[in-house]
């Protein structure tokens, strides 16, 4: 072998023409900005057909949601009903009793609680309709100090800006009027809207866990199946906690209010402690409607002004306390939302449903805050309406 070190190989001879490379560069680079702009134009034009597309379909959902009330309204409280419920048959389901007789069971219980709460406090909110026109005019008169002393400032006021004092308009004398027959009339309708959340309660608690199966099995791997189980199963359980923890708060509060006004003496407190239960469910609203309400009870009932505001101030201070200590107390910090957030949620459903949204809204956006939590992309959404 030789010592000294093999040539280096030369080059092989180009076969392109001379100059073609530099034409090609010059040309790719006289082709780039125009390209460029031409991809940033369709990028632009696509951008705002996805941004119309999505108005669009934001358009027909609430139209869609707004014309299906009457669908949606009691599918989306079986919905709510079946998952506070759910933890009950499936820790009957783990002592080996049948899904659907526990359903059943359960639904047994619930009917005959509302049956006797319905007649227990129909004949007290029918006096209450038939003698309100009495009551009102029983009332003008006790606030007719107050009436006076605002209409004499509003006379003052107007007469040091130079203008005329308007004359109050006369009331119509029509009273308010309500009927056995208009709860005949509407009798079907509700019995209507009660069966059918009914059923929809029992199905749901019978065959949710087969619907979650299903959903399951229909997943690409293993994993994915069982980051989906996981998911679902610790949504479900939050849920579930939450509907029934704020259930819970409710009812003893309504039973607190029953018992105060017992003690005040004030009439048909079981009455009053239910308006409270269930107007407790619109935050910030509901507590103050019924302060509203029982304070026009007590101008009502007693003579004096002061023992007339002695319950609802009471009950204004009860629910302060539940509402401040005991509430974020027994449910954390991942179920406290907004108050913006609150007021909002419940513009939108109070427009789009009326009461019945008013009364779940929160319930649905407290939902809809744990589960976004857990969905990847979604965390923003929960994270802006959380306090």
């Amino acid at each position: 072998m030789s010592d000294f070190p093999s040539p280096l190989p030369t080059p092989l001879p180009s076969t392109a023409a001379p100059g073609v490379a530099v034409s090609t560069l010059a040309a790719r680079s006289r082709r780039k900005p125009g390209s460029s702009r031409s991809t940033r134009r369709i990028s632009r034009h696509l951008r705002s057909i996805r941004i119309s597309l999505n108005g669009i379909i934001l358009l027909a959902l609430v139209y869609t949601v707004a014309i299906g009330k009457s669908i949606l309204v009691p599918l989306v409280l079986a919905g709510f009903i079946g998952l506070a419920l759910n933890p009950i048959v499936a820790a009957a389901a783990r002592m080996r009793i049948p899904r659907w007789l526990a359903a059943v069971t359960v639904m047994l219980l619930l009917g005959a609680g509302l049956v006797w709460g319905v007649s227990t406090l129909s004949t007290p909110a029918l006096n209450w309709f038939h003698e309100a026109p009495t009551a009102m005019r029983a009332f003008a008169p006790k606030i007719k100090p107050m009436t006076q002393q605002i209409e004499a400032a509003s006379r003052a006021t107007q007469t040091l800006v130079g203008g005329t004092v308007a004359r109050a308009a006369p009331q119509s004398q029509n009273s308010f009027a309500f009927s056995a027959w208009d709860v005949v009339a509407n009798a079907p309708k509700v019995l209507a809207s009660i069966l059918t959340v009914a059923l929809l309660v029992f199905f749901f608690l019978v065959y949710g866990d087969e619907i979650l199966r299903r959903a399951v099995e229909i997943s690409p791997t293993f994993s994915y199946k069982r980051h989906t189980v996981s998911i679902v199963r610790s949504i479900q359980e939050e849920v579930s906690s939450y509907l029934l923890m704020t259930a819970s708060i409710n009812v003893t509060l309504g039973l607190v209010t029953a018992g105060m006004l017992y003690l005040y003496g004030v009439p048909d407190p079981l009455l009053w402690g239910t308006v409270a239960t269930v107007a407790n469910f619109i935050p910030y609203v509901g507590a103050i409607t019924t302060t509203t309400v029982l304070a026009i009870v007590g101008v009502l009932h007693f003579q004096e002004l002061g023992p007339a505001l002695v319950p609802a101030g009471t009950f204004a201070g009860i629910t302060a306390i539940e509402g401040n200590l005991i509430t974020p107390m027994l449910q954390g910090r991942r179920s406290r939302l907004s108050p913006v957030a609150i007021l909002l949620w419940l513009l939108i459903w109070g427009w789009l449903w009326g009461i019945p949204g008013a009364l779940l809204a929160v319930p649905m956006l407290t939902c809809v805050k744990l589960i976004t939590a857990k969905l990847r992309g979604w965390q923003w959404f929960a994270h802006i309406i959380s306090r």
